[in-house]
Formats: structure tokens, sequence, C-alpha cells
């Protein structure tokens, strides 16, 4: 489906174990560094009760639910900008992703050997996030080098890029990343090009052990407060607890979570913070026998939307008769909600609302 949250880390912080829970993929596990070499890829399905209340409704013979793909990347250490460990296969990893979900241990435990042999959220942060800013750092000065080149060879058109990658040298080496600098759409854009790691915009995820998960400890807090510094998000999992809910039949899986006092698994808000951190809406197609989700950036058009189920749809795009989900369970049905004049009929400029239900007319 075109959208990638990479899963990140130091070593030993639990990624392979939530990564596992989250998509039932079978990643290995161990307690020893760069146990996770080739990225792992899941794809996980985004929970959604209004899906299931529209199936409730018309009861097709098939529901689709949209989805994301998480991919578990190689722990990283320090000196990974220059190769340590698995530096160069971890950045290029990353490279590759949408987000990032950012996996920071919070949970003492001494059979898991700590990598930097302290359990230190904000010091874990840091060592990532100094890597990354190095990594781009080195990107952008191979930019510039380029450009400058090319001006000096009279390309007048390349003067305004460099004067843009010199000022994000300078707020990269202040420490500042690239997503929080400040930019256009325009320089947004321009940078796109160049795939910078700190642009990409991160999701913590505090792993506690599960006598923390009702609490907050001191870990989890640091965590907050590093996000929130950042404009950021954070969430708090226990690894471990979400492992074994994961292998749990669905309805021993809910009693689990009653038990708990939770109304969610920690996995089931991962995924739905990581479809918000994206800016992601949700819109729903009833044609033939199958009811579908479908996923798409919030503000995209009805011949966007379209071109989402197939670029055919969007070449040939005629209008689009849309009813909104609240409109579609306040009437009961879609056919009253004809008669009572609720469906909309929208040409292709018409932005797409989160929950509306689409119906694409369309020329072969």
């Amino acid at each position: 489906m075109g959208f990638r949250c990479g899963i990140i880390g130091l070593p030993n912080v639990g990624k392979s174990t939530i990564f596992n829970a989250l998509t039932a993929a079978g990643a290995e596990v161990a307690n020893y560094p760069f146990c996770t070499i080739d990225p792992n890829v899941g794809i996980v399905p985004v929970p959604d009760s209004r899906l299931e209340t529209i199936a409730s409704i018309i009861h097709p013979p098939s529901c689709t639910f949209t989805t994301m793909e998480f991919v578990d990347i190689a722990g990283l250490v320090k000196g990974a900008s220059r190769g340590e460990g698995l530096g160069n296969k971890f950045l290029g990893n990353i490279r590759d992703v949408d987000a990032i979900v950012h996996i920071v241990r919070c949970f003492d435990d001494p059979d898991v050997a700590h990598v930097h042999g302290e359990i230190d959220p904000a010091g874990d942060i840091e060592v990532v996030r100094m890597e990354l800013l190095l990594a781009d750092l080195e990107v952008v000065e191979r930019r510039i080098q380029r450009l400058e080149k090319a001006a000096k060879g009279g390309d007048k058109g390349q003067r305004s890029e460099v004067e843009l990658y010199h000022m994000i040298r300078e707020s990269l080496g202040k420490g500042i990343p690239a997503r929080n600098i400040g930019l256009t759409p325009e320089e947004e854009a321009t940078l796109r090009e160049v795939n910078l790691i700190t642009a990409k915009k991160v999701l913590y995820v505090a792993n506690v052990g599960e006598a923390e998960l009702k609490g907050k400890s001191g870990y989890v807090a640091a965590v907050e407060e590093i996000a929130r510094s950042e404009g950021s998000e954070a969430i708090v999992i226990c690894g471990n607890m979400e492992a074994e809910i994961a292998v749990l039949p669905e309805e021993d899986r809910r009693e689990f979570l009653e038990d708990l006092g939770l109304a969610e698994s920690g996995l089931q808000k991962l995924i739905r913070a990581g479809y918000d951190l994206l800016g992601l809406i949700t819109f729903y197609t009833t044609a033939g026998d199958q009811l579908r989700a479908w996923t798409i950036p919030g503000g995209a058009r009805a011949s966007r939307a379209a071109g989402k189920i197939h670029t055919d749809m969007e070449k040939g795009f005629i209008r689009a008769e849309v009813l909104h989900y609240e409109d579609f369970v306040g009437a009961g049905n879609i056919s009253a909600a004809k008669e009572k004049g609720l469906v909309r009929v929208e040409g292709k400029d018409h932005i797409i609302a989160d929950g509306d239900i689409v119906y694409f007319r369309f020329n072969v």
C-alpha cells in the first residue's frame, strides 16, 4: 500500500519482540546485538471500527482493512554514520521508509544486556539522534559540493538551492533535525531528492516492563519530554506482554485486556499512532461484492483517491458519489441515504474526507 514505518533503536531494546507481536512475521529474537541483519517486513491491518460497523449493516461477502507496512531495521550503534556495526546497511534501509518508529528501552532486566551497560532512555535517544544527524550532514555536504561545482560552471539556477543546503547544513550542525527547521513546502519538495533521514516524522515508543504499564516511570517521563521538545509523539508499550497477547485467540485477547483494564492493546495503539503520524485518512468503497478501506493522505482530491484503486479510474474519472460514514449510519443503509439526499455528486477536485464512502464513475 506504499506507506512504510521503519522500526529503529539501539540493539536489545525490544524492536524485534514488538515487531513479531505486531506482524506475527516470526523475526528472530535473541539477546545479542545485530540479531536483525536484513530488515524484516510485515503488513499490518489498521484497526477500524467504522469498517466493522459498515460491514454489520450491509453484510458484504468480503471485507478488507487498510494496512500499514512495518520494517524491522537492524539495531544502530554509536559510530553508525562512520560505518560502525551495521551502520551503512542500517542507514540505507531507513532512508527507504516514510516515517520512523523509535523503540526506546524503558525496562530493567539483568538477563537482557544493554549495549551501553545501563538503562538511560535520554542517552539512548541522543546516540541515535546524533548518528542520524551526522549521516544527513554527510549527504548534505556532498550535495553542496556538486551544486557549487555546477554553479561555477555557469548554472545560475543552482545558486538558490546551494543557499538552501547551506542553511540545512548549519541547522543540522546545531543538532536540529530537518523536520524541525521550519521549511516551506517548496523547500521540503527540494529536499525529497536527497531523502534526509531527519526529515522523517518520528514516533517514540517507550518499551516498559509489565509492572510499569499502568504507572509512569522516570524512564517514560524522559522519553515523553524529548518527544514534546521535538514536536513528536510518544506512546508506551510492554513488548513482552504484547508478544503474549499476539498468540491468543481474538476472544481471549479481549478478556486479557479487560482484566488489565485496557481498552486496546499497545500494538493497536502503535498502529493507529503510526497511521496518524503520516497524516493519513481512510475512505471506503462498496463496489461489487467487496467492502474495502483505502488509505490516502489527508487533503487528497477525488481523482487521486480513484487512482489509489486503479490508475484507469483516475485517468477516466467522471464523478464521485460521496456519502459520509455518519450520514450512512444515521440513514441505516445506502438506499435510504440516497432518498434523503445525503449522497453528493462531486467532481475530480473534491477533497475526500476521512470516513467518506465513495462510488467512482469513470470511463474505461
